[in-house]
């Protein structure tokens, strides 16, 4: 039994500590239930999630909803027969014999070939060298009969071709399996990694081995809550790797830095018990802190009406919740188990290590390594001034994928069944959409023609409009606009890629400042809660900005220019998903403060022990730089491995993270930071009375008095061996 300790550490977090340590079979018993639910049930969250980026309330997700409800389809599963002459009459006899197999399976609408009458030279290819089977599936047709039809046009073995089967129901599962996988690989790949990191930093196994077992009983409760959330909206499939990379990386850093502190505590010579509630007290209120700052983050995506975004807040704030409360709850419990056999460290870490000599020679050349530091950011993020936004559809999957490949072919092959950039949905008689068509739809400037205009419903007709050059470029949206403009007394629907990409635009720039806002305003509240200073929020809020331009200038030379795509294994689209570069910030942003609180809340705690400030800049580094530093090599690892998926989104999202983190805790924490809080001195810590007085009641302490060591028990290790006192110390002691 633990024994009472005779002086307890104030506040809720330490209590906290105390009741998951003395109940830890409870509380390993209840999280031990939230990862075999989270897997079994929550698991199951692939499978009712959604593809596509309509943007929530905008024209074209509006016409797309028309036209859907309009049409008895489903969706088409489409083969390519490629290879010997369309007319070989053994091809010709396979694919009718396919044909007719398929148009009496149940959940099948429609079943056209090129061999059927009327069929015409639409479902040939051009060279006579291919032609195309496409099945039209009902609407109430379930996965499994859109299966069947897959299976059986897999099946079809016609001599010397080659038979592919895809279609934008085949594309739409094909993205779900293949984010399922990316996510789960990614998992396989940087919980191993991290271990191995981890076992280095902390030189044993039984410290290493709590932050990934923390993380595993956080990826299950994340599972469940996006479970959750799937049955009362929808969450598009690319929420889920981004949601899961998150926690597992937060997880991982909070865990980490609970573990650390707890193996200084013990270093200093306290008993398990009260090891477990001072690291609690103190390192919990840090990690509590910057589980807010990161829901503060992801909570400015809430202001955006289109459903991806509002999906991903939603899902990253449950799982930034279950990170924190992970490390909170499960890992003071996991101490009470392996406690004992985690190493103290031998001695303390020297006060005048490699991070406090760099914060000196930085000190004594402020300005011009603030000026190189800024001037490098700004370098970097200068590429994204020249970001495309795309709506890539089937461009996220890997060129090897079946689906992506018969997107291609027809596009190449069958260029007049290839989808068109523009489709207008109208209201009206076919007739009046003819007209239409005819009079104002073709004589806009930047139309190059007019398919045919296709019934879809009563008094509803579609218009394909075509452009030259690229599909979404910059003419495609200006023909957007004139269409919108120009609507010939009808009602319509300008709908298609560019005109999706329009609507993002329009809709970033609608709602971006607000939730710009939103971030900026609740960053600076807490910060100045945290540090009683106004000057100290402002800087970490541009600071922020710089490391994020930074990330996105990296992600369009990669993702828009190629830069190493090889050696990522994609093929560049031309241009950035439309979505990403909003997480993108939304996530780096909410990344970049939390180890802006790991470093503030180190030099804060150092100043109200009566150190100045260059003083208290070089030993905060020194004392916080390791445990930085070794935070971000995890994060790194982790986007790292989901970036080595297959999917395109996830690797941006990868990249773009893994490059915000680097930069941030080498290039910004490490130089920026010294230099500038060099050059402001102690104005740094100025704020305007009535604020200061405001802080002096309500603000948010890090620094946790903590009671003698000499009334608790005594336990197994002995105090540390003292440090070398460096010139930190000793300059702080002539004080």
């Amino acid at each position: 039994m633990t024994p009472p300790l005779t002086s307890a550490v104030p506040g809720r977090l330490a209590a906290l500590g105390r009741a998951c340590h003395r109940h830890r079979r409870w509380v390993l018993a209840f999280w031990a239930v939230v990862l075999v639910v989270g897997v079994l049930i929550g698991g199951r969250v692939f499978e009712g999630t959604s593809t596509g980026n309509a943007t929530g309330g905008s024209e074209s997700a509006a016409g797309t909803s028309v036209l859907a409800a309009a049409d008895p389809s489903a969706g088409a599963i489409t083969a390519v027969v490629d290879g010997p002459p369309v007319d070989t009459p053994a091809v010709r006899d396979a694919v009718t014999v396919a044909a007719q197999d398929l148009a009496r399976l149940p959940g099948v609408l429609s079943v056209s070939d090129a061999y059927q009458p009327g069929a015409g030279t639409t479902l040939r290819a051009a060279d006579g060298s291919a032609s195309l089977i496409n099945v039209q599936m009902t609407d109430a047709s379930t996965t499994k009969q859109q299966e069947a039809v897959a299976q059986r046009l897999g099946e079809l073995r016609v001599p010397d071709a080659k038979v592919t089967v895809g279609g934008d129901l085949v594309v739409q599962q094909e993205v779900k399996d293949q984010t399922q996988s990316d996510t789960k690989f990614g998992e396989l790949v940087t919980l191993p990694l991290t271990l191995i990191v981890m076992v280095l930093v902390f030189g044993g196994l039984a410290a290493a081995s709590l932050p990934v077992i923390g993380a595993v009983a956080s990826v299950g409760g994340a599972l469940l809550a996006m479970f959750g959330f799937s049955q009362i909206m929808d969450i598009d499939t690319s929420v889920l790797p981004i949601a899961t990379v998150l926690g597992l990386g937060l997880s991982i850093d909070y865990a980490l830095l609970m573990v650390n502190r707890f193996r200084e505590e013990r270093g200093h010579g306290a008993p398990l018990a009260a090891a477990v509630e001072r690291t609690a007290a103190t390192a919990g209120r840090t990690v509590a802190f910057s589980g807010l700052t990161v829901a503060v983050a992801l909570s400015g995506l809430f202001v955006f009406t289109s459903p991806v975004f509002r999906a991903v807040a939603a899902a990253g704030v449950s799982v930034v919740v279950i990170a924190v409360a992970a490390a909170l709850t499960l890992v003071p419990a996991l101490l009470g188990f392996a406690g004992h056999r985690i190493k103290p460290p031998k001695k303390s870490e020297p006060d005048d290590g490699f991070f406090a000599r760099t914060v000196r020679r930085v000190q004594r050349r402020a300005v011009p390594v603030a000026l190189v530091c800024v001037a490098l950011l700004g370098a970097a993020g200068a590429p994204f001034l020249g970001a495309q936004m795309r709506d890539t559809g089937a461009a996220v999957l890997p060129v090897s994928s079946p689906g992506r490949q018969v997107v291609d072919t027809v596009a190449q092959r069958f260029p007049q069944l290839a989808p068109a950039p523009i489709t207008v949905a109208v209201r009206g008689s076919e007739q009046a959409v003819r007209t239409y068509a005819d009079t104002v739809v073709a004589k806009l400037p930047g139309v190059t023609g007019v398919r045919a205009v296709q019934p879809v419903g009563p008094d509803l007709n579609t218009v394909e409009v075509l452009v030259p050059g690229d599909p979404q470029g910059g003419q495609a949206r200006q023909v957007v606009h004139e269409l919108r403009e120009h609507r010939g007394g009808l009602t319509t629907w300008v709908t298609g890629g560019a005109a999706t990409v329009v609507d993002f635009q329009h809709e970033l720039g609608a709602r971006g400042p607000w939730a710009l806002g939103l971030v900026a305003v609740g960053t600076l509240v807490l910060l100045f809660l945290m540090t009683g200073s106004v000057v100290m929020p402002i800087k970490a809020l541009l600071m922020n900005v710089l490391s994020l331009g930074c990330s996105l200038g990296a992600l369009t030379l990669v993702f828009q220019h190629g830069w190493f795509s090889g050696l990522l294994g994609f093929a560049p689209t031309g241009g950035l998903e439309t979505f990403i570069p909003v997480l993108v910030f939304a996530f780096a942003f909410g990344l970049s403060m939390d180890y802006e609180v790991f470093l503030l809340a180190r030099i804060k705690e150092l100043r109200d022990q009566g150190y100045g400030c260059r003083e208290a800049v070089q030993l905060g580094l020194q004392r916080s730089g390791r445990i930085i530093t070794s935070a971000a090599l995890l994060m790194v690892i982790v986007f790292a491995g989901f970036a080595a998926g297959q999917m395109l989104m996830v690797k941006e999202m990868g990249i773009a993270l893994a490059v915000a983190v680097a930069v941030d805790a080498t290039l910004v924490r490490c130089l920026l930071v010294p230099a500038t809080m060099s050059f402001f001195g102690e104005f740094n810590w100025w704020a305007p009375a009535p604020l200061r007085r405001l802080y002096t009641r309500f603000g948010l302490r890090e620094h946790v008095a903590l009671p003698s060591l000499t009334d608790v028990p005594a336990d197994v290790p002995a105090p540390r061996e003292p440090a070398a006192t460096g010139p930190v110390v000793a300059a702080a002691t002539r004080r």
